[in-house]
């Protein structure tokens, strides 16, 4: 392990195009995550309160099950498993992609469902009694504004999956960490390279939470005034 000094620094100014490629996968594996894990979620929050009870069951038993499961276990599962379902490898991204929305749509999808559940149902009613189909009303008068007053939380559970996406240097893929790991083993500056990795994750999530703790308020402040 070198001394902590110039040389070290020059380790990661030289590897930092390498850690950038590692840093683009994390970012892509948040953003597609995030997008499929909101998407999935509503649809199951959706399907929890207004499919019959049966349904209804079966996507609560989803949600309680894989919000009862590690991650980095979902991760291993479909990394192994995707290839024997499909018949052809599938690859590190794409099984951890999968993964990480399946994983993710379990929490969005409560988050989703408080949501929902908070918008008064006498608008409800109104929109109803003005011929709008069930549908009809969560698209164009539910789900618009429970998103609107949504976005602080889902935007907090995006830093969480930020976070998590570390776990993907199990199944190989280059991810910012996996990038971490081969250069600090590669130039023997494990605790140079752990400390830097650490420094750019808090840096990142830190930013991430004062931007969401400032929507927050101000989101506060627009209701107080309507």
């Amino acid at each position: 392990m070198g001394e902590m000094g110039s040389l070290d620094q020059n380790v990661i100014v030289q590897s930092a195009p390498f850690l950038w490629e590692g840093m683009k996968t994390s970012f892509l594996l948040l953003v597609l995550a995030m997008a499929g894990g909101i998407v999935l979620g509503t649809a199951i929050a959706v399907v929890r309160l207004l499919a019959p009870q049966p349904i209804a069951v079966i996507a609560a038993g989803y949600v309680n099950g894989l919000r009862s499961l590690p991650l980095i276990m979902v991760i291993f599962w479909f990394y192994f498993l995707m290839p024997l379902v499909v018949g052809r490898p599938v690859g590190a991204f794409a099984s951890a992609l999968i993964a990480f929305v399946l994983f993710e749509a379990a929490y969005y999808s409560e988050i989703i469902r408080a949501g929902i559940q908070g918008i008064s149902k006498g608008q409800v009613s109104a929109a109803t009694a003005s011929g709008m189909t069930q549908l009809q009303v969560y698209c164009y008068v539910v789900l618009p504004q429970a998103f609107q007053r949504m976005i602080p939380i889902l935007l907090t559970q995006g830093i969480v999956l930020f976070q998590d996406t570390s776990l993907v240097y199990v199944v190989g893929l280059h991810d910012f960490m996996t990038a971490v790991t081969v250069i600090a083993n590669r130039e023997a500056a494990l605790v140079e390279l752990y400390v830097f990795a650490a420094i750019i994750y808090f840096a990142i999530s830190f930013s991430a939470s004062r931007a969401v703790s400032l929507l927050r308020q101000r989101t506060a402040a627009t209701r107080e005034r309507q």
